[in-house]
């Protein structure tokens, strides 16, 4: 397994002087941003995390290997490239095998994150329930690998394009922990809450690697979210997102748009329709989970 394991100098250095790691996604700047912001926002975020004490390792297929740690030139080539993969656990095994360009999904940077040995991944918001699955079956692959994969997740809730409650009723189903940073309701990406409700809530990164390290030593299986709501100087109006993310929903029907392609298209969508704004709360916000993310590793690491 490790023959697939490809860590980058400053992970190994990491490790070997037991310093707390921080795992990052790669498809948020191949698919999520466009470029040059999806380079910027990378570099911004691997700073954020060197800067408070751990180490980041942004996660990408590479030439039939899975790159944990990427350098400038290989952010870069993700950022620009038009020909990269999006890659999930079923694409795993057949990307690197023909060595393709594959940047990582949540659920798919959860498995490499659990591969080397990471147990804190930072992200913008998590996959979930789509609206209308209950005739499409449209459900993350995200929420499956969170029931079974011991990788926590630092993100903004569930992107607000999806139907939240369900996506809610899932991971409950799943007995994945959904702890709210600070909050006692779901944040909604680009808004810092929703109605629905949290039952478990912590005001501290202490607080949370405790339960972390707590469950994980009582081998519960699976992951934890963790709720981290948008600064309140980048959140949107939550009636103005919602009335966009309603025409952006319906414009995605009327093309038939469906599967792995509908998360892009929305988010796409509503950058244009809100001229931009929404690219710039999606850059803070991702952020903003860097900085609380390392604060819960360094804590995680110190226990």
């Amino acid at each position: 397994m490790k023959n697939y394991l490809s860590l980058s100098e400053e992970v190994k250095q990491a490790k070997a002087e037991g310093k707390a790691i921080v795992a990052l996604e790669s498809t948020i700047i191949s698919h999520g941003m466009p470029y040059p912001q999806n380079v910027e926002m990378a570099r911004d975020v691997e700073q954020i995390i060197r800067d408070n004490g751990a180490v980041p390792a942004t996660i990408a297929l590479i030439d039939g290997k899975i790159k944990i740690g990427l350098s400038d030139e290989e952010l870069e080539l993700f950022g620009k490239s038009t020909n990269v993969a999006k890659v999930s656990r079923r694409d795993i095994g057949y990307l690197v095998a023909t060595k393709q360009l594959g940047a990582t999904t949540v659920a798919a940077t959860m498995i490499c994150a659990e591969l080397a040995e990471i147990g804190i991944f930072v992200t913008g918001g998590i996959g979930g329930v789509h609206r209308g699955a209950e005739t499409t079956m449209d459900i993350s692959a995200d929420l499956e690998e969170l029931a079974k994969t011991n990788v926590a997740v630092i993100c903004a809730g569930a992107k607000s394009i999806l139907d939240l409650g369900l996506t809610m009723e899932y991971l409950e189903t799943k007995g994945v922990p959904v702890i709210g940073y600070q909050t006692d309701v779901l944040p909604a990406f680009y808004t810092r809450s929703s109605d629905v409700e949290l039952t478990l809530r912590a005001d501290s990164p202490d607080v949370i690697a405790a339960s972390l390290k707590a469950k994980w030593d009582l081998q519960i299986k699976g992951g934890a979210v963790i709720t981290n709501p948008i600064p309140e100087e980048f959140a949107m109006d939550e009636k103005v997102i919602n009335d966009v993310i309603q025409t952006a929903l319906k414009e995605a029907e009327e093309n038939h748009i469906h599967g792995k392609d509908v998360t892009p298209f929305l988010l796409g969508k509503v950058k244009e329709l809100t001229d931009g704004k929404s690219l710039e709360a999606n850059i803070e916000l991702v952020k903003h989970n860097a900085l609380v993310g390392t604060q819960i590793a360094v804590a995680y690491q110190n226990i």
